[in-house]
């Protein structure tokens, strides 16, 4: 069974840096029930890589990403809340992607597919709340990593359509050292012969260089801290290294990069990992301020936010849940900063479940308490 639904996205569907997309959609997935009122909804924007499944369902019980938090009776509770999860425009999870075909050849859009800005993503996810649910104020948006830049464009982009806002581990842009990593990871995938100016298949596939962008991606996720505790120097068995390669792998935490990259590499899409790459990377609320992003974070209107970082973060520093902390309230929302100490750094929020969960938990009982769900 397949809890995944679409929405037909209005055609053209205009993109922030030129070009349109004809006949597109986007894939997203719900649980617990929308009110009469249409005031209880609660939207989640993803990640760079991330489906909408985010959590199992009775059409769909495998389980999702954000499993532990999203549920009856969990931090998200959805006896409370209508929770949506939408998958990004140009990931190749359900939504129109550079993997889609392009309805003009009948092939796939692959370098074809127009520039893709976070904008973009944040316009699709409003058209599926707005129009496909009908639903005209969300009670809360919540937006994790990349989905967090997301979240920012949707509220700069529909004033009004947003009362509370979650920001978990982002940022308002991307600092050097983030924009250095991804360039990295995309290099990596363009330099695999494979890749073939985008043109690979099945059978010439880039998996040299998808393998080696995941293994950068997932040795910025965590921290130092995090892998000297879980590895420190183990060396591998002798039987488990593979004795005849020159330089083969050796220690322990050299096999588990493996491994992450192994069942990353072909889930997918490397021409759709390029564009949320490049997307995220261009991403700056400081358009919106006339080069300052305080002043682009304070017209973003919203009643209430929490803002959560964790100090070994690398990725997303924890000065940069501070700046959204300090703009958003310069704009009169009441925010609370969360700072963790979690050692899993970028990728606490998928880890460290019972900080997360006591966090974001407590933020929405009090909402839902206060002020009711709308």
């Amino acid at each position: 069974m397949d809890a995944r639904r679409y929405h037909a996205l209005p055609s053209p569907f205009a993109m922030k840096r030129g070009g349109a997309l004809h006949g597109a959609q986007v894939a997203y997935e719900t649980w617990g029930t929308l009110s009469a009122a249409r005031d209880n909804a609660v939207l989640i924007l993803t990640g760079l890589s991330p489906s909408a499944h985010a959590a199992s369902s009775s059409e769909d019980d495998s389980p999702g990403w954000w499993e532990a938090m999203i549920g009856p009776g969990k931090a998200i509770d959805t006896d409370r809340w209508f929770v949506i999860c939408v998958n990004s425009l140009g990931s190749d999870k359900g939504s129109t992607s550079p993997a889609s075909p392009d309805p003009a050849t009948g092939e796939p859009y692959r370098l074809g597919f127009p520039e893709l800005a976070l904008e973009d993503v944040a316009n699709a996810a409003h058209a599926v709340v707005a129009d496909g649910l009908g639903i005209a104020r969300l009670a809360c948006l919540i937006g994790c990593s990349m989905g967090g830049m997301s979240a920012l464009a949707y509220m700069l982009l529909h004033p009004g359509s947003v009362r509370a806002h979650i920001s978990v581990d982002t940022a308002p842009q991307a600092q050097p050292f983030a924009i250095a990593i991804r360039s990295l990871q995309r290099e990596a995938i363009r330099l695999d012969p494979n890749w073939n100016e985008g043109r690979y298949d099945d059978r010439r596939y880039p998996e040299t260089g998808m393998s080696i962008a995941r293994k950068l991606g997932v040795i910025t996720y965590r921290s130092a801290m995090e892998w000297n505790g879980r590895f420190a120097r183990i060396r591998l068995d002798p039987e488990q290294r593979a004795e005849q390669q020159p330089f083969g792998v050796e220690f322990q935490v050299e096999s588990y990069l493996q491994g992450h990259a192994r069942r990353f590499v072909r889930g997918f899409d490397p021409n759709s990992y390029l564009y949320l790459s490049r997307a995220s990377d261009w991403f700056d609320v400081a358009e919106y301020g006339e080069g300052s992003v305080q002043q682009g974070l304070q017209r973003i209107r919203v009643e209430q936010a929490l803002v959560i970082g964790v100090s070994t973060d690398i990725l997303f520093p924890l000065e940069q849940q501070e700046q959204i902390a300090e703009g958003l309230r310069a704009a009169g929302a009441e925010v609370e900063f969360v700072a963790l100490d979690s050692p899993q750094g970028h990728d606490a929020f998928l880890v460290d479940i019972p900080n997360y969960s006591r966090a974001i938990g407590g933020f929405l009982g009090r909402l839902s308490l206060d002020r009711g769900p709308g």
